[in-house]
């Protein structure tokens, strides 16, 4: 039986934003972004609500139709459109925890391993529900934007933040780049390229 799909809107914000906060509360990520974990109880919503609110401006958000999971995208062109005056990851700071530097320097750094010149789906986070997960919820939800890619003839991108994740999207077809971003003092992610079944072999990034 496939999996209901739906884009999301302005009004599946907080639902959005709180399966987010779930889901990440014990991500090696979100504990190095937040070490202390009363903190991170307080603070890492108010992070993944900009998030959201970033995508929902700027991408899309996939949805199950019965809320369990939720995809995050952005579509990357080949070309940036021009220089972004905007400095996002110091905002972000200065608006979610001001003290906390490396609320900035994950976008920094995440941004400095991110690859040009092809156009390419970002998949820049993916939730499944705690009391949902292995149950293929997160692979429908991949496929469903992958199979556009694969239609379209583009690639997609993410950074992987566990080992088990990186298993998973392995699985979908995703290559790892070849060089892992070590955080500071914190765990590694994994830049990982999907090139569309449409493409010839020996094309795309990260080949």
């Amino acid at each position: 039986m496939g999996v209901a799909i739906r884009r999301a809107g302005e009004d599946d914000r907080e639902a959005v934003t709180r399966l987010l906060d779930e889901a990440f509360q014990n991500d090696p990520v979100s504990s190095w972004i937040f070490p202390d974990a009363e903190h991170r109880r307080r603070t890492h919503p108010l992070l993944m609500g900009a998030f959201v609110d970033g995508v929902l401006a700027e991408g899309y958000v996939d949805v199950t139709e019965d809320g369990s999971a939720c995809a995050l995208w952005l579509s990357i062109p080949a070309e940036p459109a021009g220089e972004d005056d905007e400095d996002v990851p110091a905002q972000l700071r200065e608006e979610i925890d001001p003290e906390n530097e490396r609320v900035e320097l994950i976008g920094r750094l995440t941004a400095g391993i991110h690859p040009e010149g092809h156009a390419h789906e970002y998949l820049w986070m993916i939730a499944v529900a705690p009391g949902r997960q292995g149950e293929g919820l997160g692979s429908a939800l991949v496929q469903h934007v992958l199979d556009r890619c694969d239609g379209e003839g583009v690639a997609a991108y993410l950074e992987a933040s566990s080992a088990r994740s990186r298993g998973l999207y392995e699985r979908l077809g995703f290559e790892f780049m070849g060089s892992a971003l070590e955080l500071p003092d914190g765990p590694p992610m994994w830049p990982m390229w999907r090139k569309p079944l449409t493409e010839s072999l020996g094309g795309g990034a990260g080949s």
